[in-house]
């Protein structure tokens, strides 16, 4: 059974019992600060988990595009090594809100596998949750009985904890689990040891296909765990583990979710999966990585060198150096993977058709620069094994190369190895743990418990239409992190706070309590659908009432920046076509920030045109054309562009000035005149065949036109010129490059004329032309003279001294023959001498150079530098 056929069985399987097929979520989540990515298919259900939304229907399945690569679920370092781990995998998956519960999440599921699939019975165990003697929670007997009446006893196993109860993180919605798992090894291996003694054991062929979570418990902050009044049903199943099955093979990247991938990675780069593991592994890494580079980037998310997109970079950089070590690949050609790709999983996930050209240019740049870091990195190893003494290299230098250059351990340790050198992994081990704490120290944020106050079904938003409001706290927590100390979040029962999302800032402003006392609202963020405020201090009162007060200068500057990005959209369609895509924004109160799909850099006339465009619409003083609930078919069909990376629900809203039309749920100016004015501050590029733009707007805009205005006067009163300052300004710059030009020619003469000098000043030692001396020139007249020399004087061994600006520089230069034939390393020679300058330098065998702070040393530099041919 293909792959394509198994998807689209298990959703119709759940679409007959009354489930509605929903799409998968992007996975790069945008609106949940506790998680980067979407790692298990709950994670867009959460508010319903949570109680903080009601969902259209009580019984959902789909499949869920998932990544996990950092925290808790961590596979990145084994994806490769073995057959079944994996960083983006789908997750099959149905699920209950409230509605069914065990008896048909486990009656289903063993119809699907055994009746459905055809699966064979005695091939499955199941598992079931044993209790927890520190919870309080003894054996799960009702998913025992369930379970005995469809299997024989001896195939139920007791799993712990960690196993068999699933937790949503350190608090909320958690719950037992029932596990599935398949043994498919040989009639003879099953004869050896019975599957029952190998499941959680990590046996590559006995593995959990399966989970069923019964979601019936909230973890408190203390750990205490109380019954929900609703319960849930979440459960998950790996695609690629049920395609390995379903199609009789023993390996995931042997079922044709990986086949294809695998077949043009051994084209490209002449290689033979199934002969040499180091090959294999490599070949796997490579088909797995380029799947999660390529729809995370399909998602919105590229490379960088932060959050999620540092995790990108990382997994993209794992494949390139597979690829470089094993095979023998110094070129980019991961990228070529992406049309395979698109192909083979366009029909279920369209967003990899639409985005195929975006994914190959970013990879196919990030290969680029990875390479060139592989190669540089390569010399600076060269460097650290040259200076070691002994056989061991220290494991703080290797470090310093991860973590400064990206260069990959492993690599470091190959080199070493095949040199006859080790490395200090425990000291490197130690330096990357101190790393990581850190990193988790800063990020680490602990909650309190909601603190109820009064039931409110739901949290209205009214910042559209007011800026301030009379609210009542409906719960508040405290939390902790190290990085902004004790902050506490409050929920209202309604409220003006325009949360964080869709690129925009979060509003600040301020809570009144009746007795005129002020509590600052210094942020508002949305998490699993609630709105939430975030104070440094809580009301005395917090059960009285309040009015809820926006920052409205704050807010205005951020409305008109966000209008000003639809139409600088709107711009950029016009001028450079419709190829145009908005790949992300940021929206500040103080200036705005657009990235877009174009593949060269924007000229400064198509930049003005931008501007102009812009200025027009705000002339036109366009007023706001707003749909709050329309149907998202209905305003697609009405012109509304879709933003990239973001997840619709089946209303949403439009705006709308003139000829733009986007959906969006941002604030914005209710004129295209409350703009003021648009001004174009920079751009250039985020990555391969992505720009970015930044801009300012109103008060801003009218600073920078008063700064600039206020520049121009100052030039005009230095030059002198009050009619045509520019004109002096081009004089002057004519006539610097012409003086230029002049010095640079003395500099010539002057040095032809030390040549001379130095020539004559030569010495014999030991059949070497030595020279030291100390000259008056430059870098580039230093390096110029010592190649003009070594053509014309046989064995040359010169070394030249120069104080420039303040600073000491020195040069070596040896003649090539005399390199090889004495073991002579100008490179190694310069670093020594550069300690009397209080510097450093390095080079090549035959030329180096050197720069410090110490002018005072270069005669000791010189004095000593006869020392090596003496």
């Amino acid at each position: 059974m293909k792959s394509q056929e198994i998807r689209s069985k298990f959703l119709a399987f759940f679409e007959s019992k009354k489930h509605e097929i929903v799409p998968s979520a992007p996975m790069v989540i945008k609106d949940d600060p506790t998680l980067m990515f979407t790692n298990a298919g709950m994670n867009q259900f959460k508010e319903y988990f949570l109680g903080n939304a009601t969902p259209k229907s009580t019984r959902a399945t789909d499949t869920q595009k998932c990544l996990r690569v950092s925290g808790k679920h961590n596979d990145l370092e084994e994806v490769g090594k073995d057959t079944y781990h994996h960083t983006m995998f789908e997750m099959l998956g149905n699920w209950s809100f409230g509605d069914y519960f065990k008896k048909e999440a486990i009656e289903w599921a063993w119809e699907l596998l055994t009746k459905e699939f055809n699966i064979t019975s005695e091939n499955l165990y199941v598992t079931v949750f044993e209790g927890d003697q520190e919870d309080g929670l003894g054996l799960d007997q009702e998913a025992f009985d369930l379970w005995k009446a469809i299997v024989p006893e001896e195939r139920i196993l007791l799993g712990n904890k960690k196993d068999n109860f699933w937790e949503m993180g350190d608090q909320g919605p958690c719950g037992p689990a029932s596990e599935i798992h398949i043994d498919i090894r040989s009639e003879e291996e099953k004869a050896k040891i019975p599957g029952k003694d190998l499941v959680n054991q990590d046996h590559p062929l006995v593995v959990e296909i399966w989970n069923l979570v019964f979601i019936q418990f909230n973890r408190m902050a203390t750990g205490k765990l109380v019954e929900l009044p609703n319960k849930h049903i979440d459960t998950g199943m790996g695609f690629e583990r049920l395609c390995m099955v379903m199609q009789g093979t023993q390996s995931n990247y042997d079922t044709d979710v990986f086949t294809p991938l695998i077949r043009e990675i051994q084209a490209i780069t002449n290689s033979t999966y199934g002969k040499s593991e180091e090959i294999d592994i490599a070949i796997r890494v490579i088909a797995d990585h380029v799947r999660a580079v390529s729809f995370a980037i399909a998602d919105g998310q590229l490379p960088s060198n932060n959050g999620a997109g540092y995790v990108i970079r990382r997994i993209l950089r794992r494949a390139i150096r597979y690829g470089f070590t094993f095979l023998n690949t110094k070129e980019p050609f991961i990228y070529k993977l992406v049309a395979t790709l698109s192909k083979q999983m366009g029909e279920a996930f369209p967003e990899l058709k639409k985005q195929k050209n975006l994914c190959e240019n970013v990879i196919k740049e990030e290969e680029n620069s990875f390479l060139r870091t592989l190669d540089q990195g390569l010399i600076l190893l060269d460097s650290i094994i040259e200076s070691t003494k002994g056989e061991e290299v220290s494991g703080k230098k290797a470090f310093e190369l991860y973590d400064t250059y990206g260069f990959p351990i492993d690599l470091t340790a190959l080199i070493l190895e095949e040199k006859g050198l080790s490395l200090d992994q425990a000291t490197f081990e130690a330096e990357l743990q101190k790393q990581k704490e850190r990193s988790r120290s800063a990020a680490q944020m602990k909650a309190d418990d909601w603190q109820i106050l009064f039931e409110d079904e739901e949290e209205e938003f009214i910042g559209y239409d007011h800026l301030e409001a009379n609210v009542k706290i409906a719960k508040y927590r405290k939390v902790e992190s190290k990085k902004e100390g004790e902050l506490y979040q409050l929920v209202f029962n309604l409220t003006p706070f325009y949360p964080e999302g869709g690129g925009q800032v979060g509003d600040k402003g301020y809570l009144e309590a009746a007795n005129g006392n002020v509590t600052y609202v210094i942020d508002t963020k949305k998490e699993n659908n609630l709105i939430i405020h975030i104070t440094k201090t809580l009301p005395v009162d917090l059960t009285g009432k309040f009015r809820a007060v926006v920052d409205e200068k704050q807010r205005k500057r951020s409305a008109a920046n966000h209008s000003a990005t639809h139409l600088m959209h709107q711009a950029l369609r016009n001028i450079l076509g419709t190829h145009v895509e908005q790949k992300g924004s940021m929206v500040h109160s103080g200036y705005l920030r657009f990235d877009f799909s174009h593949f060269s850099k924007v000229s400064t006339e198509e930049l003005k045109e931008v501007e102009d465009f812009v200025n027009a619409r705000i002339r036109e003083q366009l007023p706001l054309q707003e749909q709050r609930n329309i149907a998202y078919d209905q305003a697609i069909e009405q012109g509304a562009i879709a933003l990239f990376g973001e997840k619709y629900g089946d209303a949403v809203r439009t705006i709308r000035f003139g000829e733009s039309m986007e959906l969006c749920g941002g604030t914005h100016v209710p004129n295209t005149t409350d703009i003021w004015h648009f001004k174009i501050l920079s751009e250039g590029a985020v990555a391969s065949g992505v720009r970015r733009i930044e801009a300012i707007t109103g008060d801003a805009a009218k600073d920078f036109l008063t700064q600039q205005s206020e520049s121009f006067n100052e030039l005009k009163s230095l030059v002198k010129n009050t009619k045509n300052p520019l004109k002096i300004v081009s004089d002057l710059q004519e006539e610097n490059t012409q003086l230029k030009k002049e010095i640079e020619q003395l500099k010539k003469e002057k040095a032809g004329n030390v040549k001379g000098d130095l020539k004559a000043a030569l010495t014999e030692v030991n059949g070497v032309q030595f020279l030291a001396k100390e000259v008056d020139l430059d870098a580039g007249a230093m390096k110029d003279l010592s190649f003009q020399l070594g053509g014309e004087v046989e064995n040359l061994f010169m070394v030249l001294g120069s104080q420039q600006n303040g600073k000491a520089l020195l040069s070596i230069y040896i003649d090539k023959n005399l390199a090889e034939e004495k073991g002579l390393n100008a490179g190694q020679m310069v670093r020594e001498l550069g300690k009397h300058i209080q510097g450093g330098g390095g080079g090549q065998a035959f030329f180096a150079t050197a720069g410090g702070k110490n002018p005072e040393g270069i005669k000791m530099a010189l004095t000593e530098a006869k020392n090596y041919i003496a």
